[in-house]
């Protein structure tokens, strides 16, 4: 059984027992598996509950029974569930044609209105009606976030499903709005069972230990998540804050569980060092641009003495770029300073001259000559990164990037050696940003990055930019000036 039901399982069981009563003896019995036969089993089942008939508790009744179904299958059955639902609960096109039709000859006012009703009804798929029935169950909404979930895994392969995963995410659109949603602020004084779960999705910096959980949630740090009524005991998204003296720099002096704490009445700056989705079902859901500026509201609120608002986040797609850069590079006429300080560096380090070779060595930042050498053209490279390099819409690549600068914020300072954890080199060789949320620009960064996707950022990493394509163009000249030098003979160094 898909090991994300599990807790759901006893306390939907326990929630829908009384709902199921003695219904529950007439749920058919069905391979985990969900062959054909048993698959037609279901589809019948399915039909049932879309007749309607037996009023409100009866819908409820079947509901359940097809709910709690769906629950104990294994992951190839409710691939099969999906199917079986997909296939045969679509969209009637004849009677929308029809309606069409009806909607463009008629000339008469009420029946032009009753059309437009047949319409209405008629866009509504048989499958989006019985998802609906699932939200009336208690846990139901639940139920649904994590259905969607099993929905995006085979929707990878299955493109079929990408219809049913419309007709669900438009409900589930409907049902997380904004304003249903409530922000709650979560201290050691938590249920423990809301902690462990904090504890489990962590996405950005593993929480290691309950020592490290309550260092965390200490006096000077502050966490917030987004509640939904339908699922009380579940945050759907949490951001992590650390109230601390001007911008930090490094994740592992924040987390450093040794540190003294800062009075947060001293504090002048609060970073937002973490923040996770916790739903896979709700992905395509976008609940951090609300969070955040909640956030900011409740910190202004609580004290005054904070001015500046940035966050000190990860860079999960640099590393990636990089060796794909490096590959390029290679072959390119030009001599590039990264692969000219790369090939110096492992040289140092006597390891493989292939561009990547060098960071998959555990330790190599350890090395005070290799840091020297790398840091200068890194820190180059990670600002065309993130200036630069854009999807197809012209978003930045890097999707926090996308996040935050989509938000208003502002690219303030990338820092060397931010996060030398195994997940920090793997991904980034270290880096880390601090984006800026500077409350008077806000607005602005907004409207510029979407109209026309220009990215805010400080002077100091404007620098860096002007600094790469400056130091590029020297090597370009130099290896002209010795080309040219060969061409005639000399054997003279150029002098720089």
């Amino acid at each position: 059984m898909n090991s994300r039901f599990q807790f759901d399982w006893g306390q939907i069981r326990r929630t829908w027992g009384e709902i199921l009563g003695s219904s529950k003896n007439s749920q058919p019995k069905v391979n985990v598996d969900l062959p054909p036969a048993d698959a037609d089993k279901v589809r019948l089942l399915m039909e049932d509950c879309l007749t309607g008939r037996g009023g409100e508790v009866s819908a409820r009744q079947r509901a359940a029974i097809l709910g709690e179904l769906y629950l104990t299958l294994s992951e190839a059955g409710r691939r099969n569930f999906l199917e079986t639902l997909v296939d045969n609960f679509h969209l009637d096109r004849e009677q929308i044609k029809t309606t069409a039709q009806d909607l463009l000859t008629t000339d008469e006012e009420k029946s032009f209105r009753q059309a437009v009703s047949r319409m209405s009804e008629a866009l509504v798929s048989p499958q989006q009606r019985l998802l609906r029935q699932f939200n009336a169950l208690p846990q139901g909404v639940k139920f649904l976030v994590d259905l969607r979930a099993d929905l995006l895994s085979f929707r990878a392969t299955q493109p079929k499903f990408s219809t049913l995963d419309r007709d669900l995410k438009e409900l589930l659109i409907t049902w997380f709005d904004i304003g249903f949603l409530s922000v709650e602020r979560i201290t050691w004084q938590s249920p423990a069972a809301l902690l462990e779960k904090l504890m489990a999705y962590e996405a950005v910096h593993a929480i290691n230990s309950w020592n490290d959980l309550h260092n965390r949630l200490e006096s000077d740090r502050r966490c917030y998540a987004f509640f939904h009524p339908g699922m009380s005991d579940e945050p759907l998204i949490f951001i992590e804050v650390a109230l601390v003296e001007g911008l930090a720099t490094s994740i592992q002096e924040l987390l450093d569980e040794g540190a003294p704490d800062t009075d947060p009445q001293e504090a002048d700056t609060a970073i937002f060092y973490s923040i996770s989705n916790t739903q896979k079902g709700l992905q395509g859901i976008s609940f951090g641009p609300f969070l955040i500026k909640q956030v900011v509201t409740s910190l202004r609120q609580e004290l005054s003495n904070l001015k500046t608002f940035s966050t000190l986040s990860p860079l999960p797609g640099f590393r990636r770029w990089l060796t794909t850069y490096a590959e390029a590079a290679k072959t390119g006429e030009d001599l590039d300073p990264f692969l000219n300080a790369m090939s110096q560096a492992v040289r140092l380090l006597d390891t493989d001259a292939e561009p990547d070779a060098l960071f998959k060595l555990p330790d190599w930042w350890h090395n005070q000559q290799v840091i020297e050498i790398l840091k200068e053209p890194l820190l180059s490279l990670c600002a065309r990164y993130l200036h630069e390099q854009r999807e197809k819409d012209q978003a930045p690549l890097d999707p926090v990037a996308r996040f935050h600068l989509g938000n208003g914020a502002r690219i303030e300072r990338i820092n060397w050696l931010g996060d030398t954890s195994a997940k920090g080199m793997q991904e980034s060789c270290g880096l880390m940003v601090n984006y800026l949320y500077h409350l008077k620009e806000m607005e602005q960064n907004i409207e510029t990055y979407a109209t026309s996707r220009e990215i805010a950022a400080a002077k100091q990493v404007r620098n860096l930019l002007r600094d790469d394509e400056d130091e590029k163009g020297q090597l370009t000249r130099l290896r002209r000036i010795i080309s040219l030098r060969r061409g005639n003979g000399s054997s003279n160094p150029p002098q720089t």
